[in-house]
């Protein structure tokens, strides 16, 4: 196996907690739409509003359900990646809809965060995502080195003077690209070398003293080489020299500042039976009938960056194919083949969960406001069997609860989520 290349986890299917029921929910829809009527957080009430979908009449349920004063998350979370939402949105599904050992799911993984939140709370985790990225940033956060393990692997690396097999010159000083090249090619398949790949590619480039290039757009973001080549030209910079060792020391000390040694054994324990897997969400036939109780996901929206360009040096560092990976990315254009490509995602979803089981589906507008994906995604889950609890908008800072439907993020200086509920009937 190349350094870098991922394999799929071998897994044994994690099973809910002995006593639980395989179809045991958590709560009823009914049951669901209550607690959220009801729900206060700093005394703010819900505000209830409806709206009309295929003749139909959904529920909308407006409050700040997490984001009021919201527990600090924790310090592992911290991996930059584009478009990513805040752990405490899965924490709460997770906490109202699932109990210990139940087993949760999130077909879009991206960099993980339901995932390890869910394993954090002590559930068992499927994790699948296409793009083999998420399987390196997500799989070492479930099985920590320590950090003298960490250090003492990175002083075992001869950092040799190599040069990149491509013109790396505009982002990075010579010696420091001779260091990445080094780690490029000597890093293994073993807990304490992954744990360094993921936390290696996270810092390859970015906009602070912390990354390994010189000054570029956030990490979560992307240059090419000609894009970099303009940005050094105007603002006059050289890419200075980064000492790539006290770099990946310094983010693993960060990373793992509030772990304690019981957390840490809680994530290996939950990781030994974790799946994690690189397919396309319509076809995940490794996962079994009627065996997750709950997902939380967000899947990509319409007009995304094309694979390539977003994530070109990440996949040179880890040995991994990007023409080939795009090839396998449904890029929707307009909403209609954007709605196909998630009918056949609910379809999947409807399988493998559970009766009584859940799935969270947060998504957002495009088009600037003028395409609300919720209105489109309510119909796609009740066609596919699912019940539609509501359409959950949890809004920080919100003043104005008339349209509700149709606030953009930020637009009013109102930052939203909006999820999409449905369970699974009996």
């Amino acid at each position: 196996m190349s350094p870098g290349c991922r394999r799929e986890s071998k897994f044994t299917f994690p099973h809910s907690t002995p006593g639980h029921s395989d179809t045991m929910p958590s709560l009823s829809t009914e049951k669901a739409k209550t607690v959220l009527k009801e729900f206060k957080l700093e005394e703010k009430e819900t505000s209830i509003d409806n709206t009309m979908l295929e003749s139909e009449n959904y529920t909308k349920f407006v409050n700040e359900f997490w984001t009021a004063k919201q527990r600090q998350a924790n310090s592992i979370h911290e991996i930059s990646y584009r478009a990513c939402y805040k752990p405490q949105l899965p924490r709460f599904f997770i906490d109202l809809f699932t109990d210990e050992g139940d087993t949760v799911y999130d077909p879009f993984a991206g960099r993980g965060t339901t995932l390890i939140e869910a394993a954090l709370m002590n559930r068992n985790i499927v994790g699948n995502d296409v793009n083999p990225l998420s399987h390196v940033l997500t799989e070492p956060r479930l099985k920590i080195p320590t950090l003298a393990e960490i250090e003492e692997r990175l002083n075992e690396i001869e950092f040799d003077q190599l040069e990149a097999d491509i013109d790396l010159s505009m982002f990075f000083h010579k010696d420091t690209e001779a260091e990445i090249v080094s780690l490029k090619n000597n890093l293994k398949d073993s807990d304490v070398d992954n744990w360094i790949r993921m936390v290696a590619t996270n810092r390859l480039t970015g906009h602070s003293a912390g990354f390994f290039s010189g000054y570029t757009l956030p990490p979560n973001q992307a240059a090419s080489q000609k894009s970099q080549k303009v940005i050094n030209k105007r603002l006059g910079i050289i890419p200075p020299y980064k000492n790539t060792k006290e770099i990946i020391m310094k983010k693993s000390r960060s990373l793992q500042r509030n772990l304690s040694s019981e957390t840490i054994e809680k994530l290996k324990k939950v990781g030994l039976s974790a799946i994690l897997s690189s397919k396309d969400s319509r076809e995940t036939l490794h996962i079994p009938d009627s065996s997750i109780n709950l997902t939380v996901t967000s899947p990509p929206f319409l007009n995304i960056v094309r694979y390539a360009d977003d994530n070109w040096l990440r996949c040179w560092f880890n040995n991994i194919d990007v023409t080939e990976v795009e090839k396998k990315i449904s890029l929707c254009r307009n909403v209609e083949s954007w709605s196909d490509l998630m009918s056949s995602v609910f379809e999947e979803l409807y399988r493998i969960t559970v009766s009584g089981g859940w799935v969270a589906f947060e998504v957002g507008e495009v088009n600037n406001g003028k395409v609300e994906l919720d209105e489109y995604v309510v119909p796609l889950g009740v066609r596919s069997g699912f019940d539609c609890a509501g359409v959950m908008v949890n809004s920080q800072d919100f003043t104005k609860t008339s349209n509700i439907w149709g606030v953009n993020n930020m637009k009013t200086g109102t930052n939203t989520n909006r999820i999409v509920l449905f369970n699974k009937p009996k």
